[in-house]
Order: structure tokens, then C-alpha cells, then sequence
């Protein structure tokens, strides 16, 4: 084989490769929630593990038969509240691209 055939060979294999590592870079993040109670309200920040924020996005809270009791989209510091309930509940952040992240009401921390 020629120097010319082994460099293409070669620069082909390389471009693959770097193809395939950065697509896989670019979809490693997943995403993330943490809820607290604080008060009267339950505040839910959520966002990614490359540690990117979650602004604008719908997090919804529902009781244990499904129904949605209460929405609210994050703000600019990714944080969505909701007014505490009674009720038994979880809250799910459902990114779009990933799996949904759900926090059981027994797993909010009081702060």
C-alpha cells in the first residue's frame, strides 16, 4: 500500500473516531432534581450533570394515582415551586431527551 492509500485509510479510521467520541460527549449529560421544603412551598432545582441549568422547563407534581396536582416551569435560576400539600405526591422533570427524573414526597429534604 502506498503512503497516500495509508493516510487516507488512516485519517478516515481517525475521523470515525472522533466523530463517534464527540456525539457521545455531547449526549453524557443527564439530567438531575433536588426539592426541598422551605416554609409554605417546595422548591425543586433541577438541571444536568455536566452541571447545566434547567431554565423554562416543566416540572409537574402529581399524587400517587396519577393525577397532576400542579405545574410550574423553572425560573432563570432553574428552580420551580409549588405550594406544599397534604396530600402524598412526587414531582417528575422530564427533560425531553432522557429519562424523567421523579422525586418521591418521603425523599424532599426540609431546609
Amino acid at each position: 500500500m502506498t503512503f497516500k492509500k495509508h493516510f487516507k485509510k488512516a485519517l478516515k479510521t481517525l475521523s470515525g473516531a472522533a466523530l463517534l467520541l464527540s456525539s457521545s460527549a455531547a449526549f453524557a449529560h443527564f439530567p438531575l432534581m433536588h426539592c426541598a421544603s422551605t416554609g409554605d412551598a417546595i422548591e425543586c432545582e433541577a438541571g444536568y450533570s455536566d452541571g447545566s441549568k434547567a431554565i423554562d422547563y416543566q416540572v409537574s407534581m402529581f399524587d400517587y394515582d396519577d393525577n397532576l396536582i400542579a405545574k410550574a416551569k423553572t425560573d432563570k435560576r432553574s428552580v420551580a415551586t409549588f405550594k406544599k400539600t397534604t396530600e402524598e405526591f412526587y414531582i417528575v422533570f422530564d427533560s425531553g431527551h432522557e429519562n424523567p427524573v421523579e422525586v418521591d414526597s418521603v425523599e424532599i429534604t426540609e431546609e
